[in-house]
């Protein structure tokens, strides 16, 4: 996995994991200096909870300097890679699993996958959304933008009928 955020004077160039020991890795850069730093899952069991160990994770004052550039559904997607491994899954299905939750597929029914999922999911179109969303003073910022979507066939639904009936109850 690669990101490529700055805050302050790290740069963080890439971030994975380590399966045993349970561990976040993460390469940047430091001034001039490619750096590495593994940040150890410590009491990390198949039974821990993604979201909490990330929320530790980023408040360790030893840690949450490096994971500032890091978002934090990206941290999270880490740890439940390792979470995965730790309850029997292959490695080759987890990063399957972790391609998956980077795509958005649009005919793929949100309502039937787990909250985990349903999170990395919604967490991507965030991203995806402030990367391509202008604000007014950006280039090629256009005020209140008209489209017109053509008249197509419109279909008729039996619940947006006008049938006088069906509002008085008889």
């Amino acid at each position: 996995m690669t990101a490529t955020s700055q805050k302050g004077d790290i740069k963080l160039i890439k971030c994975g994991v380590r399966f045993e020991p349970p561990a976040v890795v993460l390469t940047y850069t430091s001034g001039e200096k490619t750096r590495r730093r593994t940040m150890p899952l410590r009491n990390f069991t198949k039974n821990s909870g993604v979201q909490r160990v990330a929320n530790e994770l980023r408040q360790t004052s030893r840690h949450s300097r490096y994971l500032e550039a890091l978002p934090p559904a990206q941290l999270e997607k880490l740890i439940a890679m390792i979470h995965d491994y730790l309850n029997g899954k292959s490695k080759q299905s987890i990063i399957e699993k972790a391609r998956t939750l980077d795509r958005i597929d649009p005919e793929e029914d949100l309502n039937k996958v787990d909250e985990t999922t349903l999170n990395f999911k919604k967490a991507v179109m965030d991203q995806t959304f402030e990367k391509n969303r202008t604000r007014p003073g950006d280039p090629g910022y256009k005020y209140d933008i008209e489209v017109d979507f053509g008249t197509g066939t419109v279909e008729a639904c039996e619940w947006d009928s006008d049938d006088k009936d069906s509002d008085n109850g008889s």
